[in-house]
């Protein structure tokens, strides 16, 4: 190939990733080391047909450029940690919102199916929770303590135990995703009926206002997060059954990388909800106006970064 036709091919493309490497802070990790291994690919190219021609130093120069600003920086940059939960993250989010909602309305259904299957029969509520659980809440209600089961162990054990077992959680309802999405269906189908078997003993008894004070404190998040590891699962089965111009097999790694990344930004929320459920929620009888006030502050802290925080980037970034 002459060295104009090979100029005229790739000038855009170089162009393209020069642009990429001046801006590497708002280009995914991804892109840029595709654009790197194209560029080697092209300077080899140059090196062997044109070796002292103008094309040849260009590239050489470039790709000397691509190479400290990914790796280099890459060894020294203290704002990766950051990048990733201030952009990677939210980036991910948004190209999932799709499956979050999905997540979201699936997981709401069924927490009405519990609330009304409840209601028209008796031993639902038992059949759901157990029934050393429901007498164990039954007597607490009578005491004038409805959440007191949440005292029946000590603030470490307790935060340790339900932070892990959340985390497991949202783990299966990632995980299960593979299973065509039926297997994350199944986990919030399950957690939601419980959720809405669980208030309407509450409802019951009319204490639910009362419990909805503690409950609340950490589920804001733990219910939030939940569904947010169902969206992760729903993004990765589906990936797999609708991969639209990728192959399957490629669509299936490009989701399950976007998951995985916002699956790791709910485990600090898990282990702020394991640390309220361990050490605030069994005070929640102490003042109601901080307990609305922690339940509020959780909800603004997953409204911002799961949603507004993505939609202002994506607006910003022009995101698709």
């Amino acid at each position: 190939m002459r060295e104009a036709a090979f100029v005229e091919r790739n000038k855009e493309k170089w162009s393209i990733i020069e642009h990429n490497l001046k801006n590497k802070l708002e280009i995914h990790p991804d892109i840029l080391a595709s654009n790197y291994i194209e560029l080697t690919n092209d300077l080899a190219y140059a090196q062997t047909f044109y070796p002292k021609s103008n094309t040849k130093e260009y590239l050489n120069e470039l790709a000397l450029f691509a190479h400290q600003s990914i790796y280099r920086d890459q060894k020294t940059n203290k704002n990766q940690f950051l990048h990733f939960f201030q952009y990677d993250v939210p980036k991910a989010v948004y190209e999932a919102r799709k499956p979050l909602l999905y997540s979201l309305l699936i997981f709401l259904f069924f927490t009405a199916i519990g609330w009304i299957s409840s209601h028209y029969d008796l031993d639902f509520v038992r059949l759901i929770l157990g029934n050393q659980y429901v007498d164990e809440t039954l007597a607490n209600i009578k005491a004038g303590d409805p959440a007191a089961i949440y005292k029946s162990s000590d603030e470490i054990s307790s935060t340790l135990g339900i932070t892990i077992n959340n985390i497991r959680v949202a783990f299966l309802a990632f995980a299960f995703g593979i299973f065509f999405s039926i297997g994350t269906g199944y986990i919030l189908m399950n957690n939601g009926i419980m959720l809405g078997a669980f208030h309407y003993l509450f409802y019951q008894e009319g204490v639910l206002g009362k419990a909805m004070s503690a409950i609340w404190i950490h589920g804001t998040i733990e219910i939030s997060v939940i569904v947010i590891a169902g969206g992760c699962g729903l993004m990765v089965g589906n990936s797999f059954m609708f991969p639209k111009t990728y192959k399957r097999v490629d669509s299936f790694v490009i989701h399950l990388k976007k998951a995985a990344s916002i699956l790791i930004s709910t485990v600090p929320f898990f282990i702020v909800a394991g640390t309220l459920e361990g050490f605030v929620t069994r005070h929640y009888n102490i003042n109601l106006y901080l307990s609305l006030f922690i339940i509020f502050l959780s909800l603004i802290a997953i409204v911002y970064y799961y949603i507004i925080l993505p939609y202002n980037l994506a607006k910003k970034h022009q995101w698709s």
